[in-house]
C-alpha cells in the first residue's frame, strides 16, 4: 500500500471516519450559517471527495459536506462488497440522518451523477428521508449508450476486469486518468500523485473492476434513471464541459431529450473534471446556485 502523499494526508486529518451502514465511511464536513441547508457533493469514478477540496476554500458562506463512497478514497474498501449504486444511495441517506440535515443542496459528478438519479427516484417516490433543494449535476454519463467509454473502462467491466485491476500500476492510471483532462488543463504531476495515493489507499486500485459495476447498473436501471431525469420537479441544473471524451455533447444533448428547457452552464474549455482544471469557473456555478438556495431568496 502506498502512502499518503503529504496534501491527501492533510485532507484525511481534516475529516472524520463515522459508522455508517455497518461501514467507516470518511467524512469532510465545515459549518455553516444555521437553518440554511448543506451542500452535499458526490464524487466520481475512481476518485474521491477529494475532488470537491476547493469548494472548502471558496464556498465560505455555506455548510458543506463531502464523503468518499464505500470502496473509494478513504472510506473502507472491503474486497468481496457489490458496489451498486443502490447502496451508496443508502449511504446518502444515513449521512444526511446522522447530521440531522432535512434539506440539502446536492451537487454530483460522474458516478455521483449516477446516484442522484437514484436519489430523484426515491423522491418521486415519496421515500427520500430529506428534501432536495436544488440538485446540480456536473458531466455524468446519465445516458450510458451516448457516452464514449475509454478502452480502460471497457476493459475493467469486461470479463477481464479483474485482471485489468490487478495490473493497474501507477504508470497505466496516470495515462488514462490523464487522458480526460483538456489539453490547456493537463493533469499535474502533483494531482496524479494525490489521486493514486487515494486510490492505493488501502489497496483500492485492486477493486476498479468491482467499483466500475455502476455501468452495469445504468443498463439495468435505464429507464427508472432516465424517467427520474425527465419527471422530477424539483430545481435540476447542469454544468456540463465541453471537452470531456466521455461525457460527450452526446450525452448532453440526450439528456436535454429528457428534459427540454433544463438550465445549462457550458464550461468551454475543460474536460472531465472540471473541478480540478479551473476550480473557480465550477464554484461559481455551485456558489450561484447554493446563493439562490439560501433562506430569503428567489430561484433565479
Amino acid at each position: 500500500m502506498q502512502e499518503l502523499t503529504s496534501r491527501t494526508l492533510a485532507w484525511r486529518e481534516s475529516g472524520r471516519w463515522v459508522p455508517i451502514t455497518g461501514h467507516d465511511i470518511f467524512i469532510h464536513e465545515r459549518p455553516g450559517p444555521s437553518g440554511s441547508p448543506p451542500l452535499l457533493f458526490l464524487h466520481g469514478y475512481p476518485s474521491s471527495s477529494y475532488d470537491w477540496r476547493h469548494a472548502t476554500d471558496r464556498l465560505a458562506e455555506h455548510r458543506l459536506i463531502m464523503f468518499d463512497f464505500l470502496g473509494f478514497g478513504l472510506s473502507d474498501k472491503p474486497p468481496d462488497q457489490l458496489y451498486s449504486l443502490l447502496t451508496q444511495a443508502d449511504i446518502v441517506e444515513a449521512i444526511m440522518a446522522h447530521f440531522g440535515a432535512e434539506r440539502v443542496t446536492l451537487i454530483a459528478h460522474d458516478m455521483g451523477g449516477s446516484v442522484a438519479t437514484e436519489l430523484l427516484a426515491r423522491d418521486l417516490e415519496g421515500r427520500l428521508p430529506f428534501e432536495l433543494v436544488s440538485v446540480l449535476l456536473f458531466n455524468a454519463s446519465l445516458v450510458l449508450e451516448r457516452a464514449s467509454l475509454l478502452v480502460g473502462q471497457k476493459l475493467l467491466r469486461s470479463r477481464l476486469g479483474p485482471v485489468a485491476a490487478r495490473l493497474t500500476s501507477e504508470f497505466t492510471f496516470r495515462r488514462q486518468f490523464g487522458a480526460v483532462f483538456s489539453a490547456n488543463h493537463p493533469l499535474s504531476d502533483q494531482e496524479a500523485a494525490d489521486q493514486w495515493s487515494l486510490l492505493t489507499y488501502h489497496n483500492g486500485q485492486r477493486l476498479l473492476d468491482r467499483l466500475i459495476f455502476y455501468l452495469h447498473e445504468r443498463v439495468t436501471y435505464a429507464a427508472r434513471w432516465k424517467g427520474a431525469l425527465s419527471d422530477w420537479p424539483g430545481r435540476l441544473e447542469l454544468a456540463w464541459a465541453r471537452l470531456d471524451p466521455i461525457c460527450t455533447e452526446a450525452v448532453l444533448r440526450a439528456v436535454l431529450e429528457l428534459r427540454p428547457g433544463v438550465s445549462v452552464t457550458r464550461l468551454p474549455d475543460l474536460g472531465h473534471y472540471p473541478q480540478l482544471e479551473d476550480p473557480t469557473a465550477s464554484i461559481e456555478v455551485i456558489e450561484r446556485l447554493a446563493s439562490e438556495a439560501q433562506p430569503g431568496t428567489l430561484p433565479g
